[in-house]
């Protein structure tokens, strides 16, 4: 253990975040799985092992992806992109149906399903800090930079959004940051927005799931006027909230998560305030603040524009991504499929969450280590 331990690199407050979030989790899910247990027909045990074998995978993944040089991510970028885009089709045309939503792969032989837009969103922003970096010198140049930022960029949007459209604007939305931090123009970034509005109108109205969007749309708009069972998971999340009150019922002691669809995953953050109340809820949106400010310094420290935007997109994406899920369950957004970065239960998010922690940790090596290299020969000539 101790030999592990020494061995770990990188922004230790990151690392305490993951362990934290991760026994968070655990008592989470342990808390909110007895309905689903039931339906299954197994013990809350049961589920909860499986999940912390989960977490236990992500966390040697974390550790394996933060030893490899985060340089090593810029080699593979067009190779993740090659097969990504293929996969995402392959979803959209053969995937498992599951919540009337063609997002997933089976795995053969492991009772998992792997979601193509967690990879998808490594792929993209690891092709955009690579492409971005690599272009600063003729980044205003529309047929070597611009164009093959924008054709990447509408491509994985379109084809995510066509089953999962709040995934795919929060990774827009990432895009257009990094073009931000890239040094993109305004005029070009503006262009980007708008061949992103005209796709998102299109998948709106003309996309497989638009019956599904327009309704969400208006449940939220229209609270009042909505259908009861289309309101039923926003209504018991907001009871669950208004329940917990300023110290919550205690673990385990929540009621709406019989009741909740997603209570171990999309709602699991209205289950948390309902058993630990408003400071718990506080004390989960300081978690991820915390996390988004210890990312901003190592984007500010880093010592190459490459790490400097990887850590930025990933830091990006998995503080919006949590921001989403708790707006949602507080009523500030429609309902949505995305969970709370390594609190909600997940099989192949909570692996992919765990790698983008992971490079973003190799990152932060790469501004630690020149400064132990300097000591040790500092060191050295006073010796001499």
């Amino acid at each position: 253990m101790n030999k592990i331990l020494s061995n770990t690199k990188g922004d230790r407050w990151i690392w305490l975040i993951v362990i934290l979030l991760s026994a968070i989790s655990l008592l989470a899910v342990y808390s909110s799985t007895g309905t689903l247990a039931y339906k299954k027909g197994v013990g809350v045990e049961s589920i909860l092992f499986k999940h912390l074998m989960m977490v236990v995978g992500g966390i040697a993944l974390m550790y394996i992806s933060h030893k490899l040089d985060y340089r090593y991510y810029a080699g593979i970028s067009k190779l993740l992109m090659i097969v990504t885009i293929p996969l995402l089709l392959y979803t959209l045309v053969f995937g498992a149906h599951i919540n009337n939503a063609s997002r997933w792969i089976p795995i053969p032989g492991t009772g998992l399903s792997f979601q193509t837009s967690d990879l998808a969103k490594l792929a993209l922003i690891t092709y955009l800090a690579r492409t971005l970096s690599r272009k600063q010198e003729n980044i205003k140049d529309v047929k070597q930079s611009f164009i093959p930022i924008m054709g990447a960029v509408c491509v994985v949007f379109i084809l995510i959004a066509l089953a999962n459209l709040s995934t795919a604007l929060m990774l827009f939305g990432v895009s257009i940051l990094l073009l931000i931090i890239g040094r993109i123009s305004i005029k070009q970034i503006a262009i980007t927005c708008l061949a992103g509005a005209v796709l998102l109108t299109g998948v709106i109205f003309l996309g497989p799931r638009r019956h599904t969007y327009i309704s969400r749309m208006h449940t939220f708009m229209h609270p009042g006027k909505a259908n009861a069972d289309k309101s039923f998971q926003s209504d018991h999340a907001k009871i669950a909230i208004a329940t917990g009150g300023l110290f919550g019922k205690g673990l385990g002691h929540s009621q709406e998560k019989n009741y909740l669809p997603e209570a171990f995953s999309d709602e699991i953050y209205a289950v948390i305030i309902e058993e630990c109340g408003l400071l718990g809820g506080l004390a989960i949106i300081s978690i991820y603040l915390f996390l988004l400010y210890r990312c901003i310094k190592i984007v500010t420290k880093a010592p190459k524009a490459f790490g400097a935007l990887l850590a930025a997109g990933l830091s990006f994406s998995l503080t919006i991504q949590a921001f989403a899920n708790m707006a949602v369950a507080v009523g500030l957004g429609p309902v949505t499929g995305v969970p709370l970065p390594l609190i909600s239960m997940g099989g192949t998010s909570i692996l992919f969450t765990s790698v983008a922690f992971g490079i973003i940790l190799s990152v932060s090596r790469d501004i630690d280590e020149p400064k132990k290299v300097i000591v040790g020969e500092i060191k050295e000539v006073a010796v001499a």
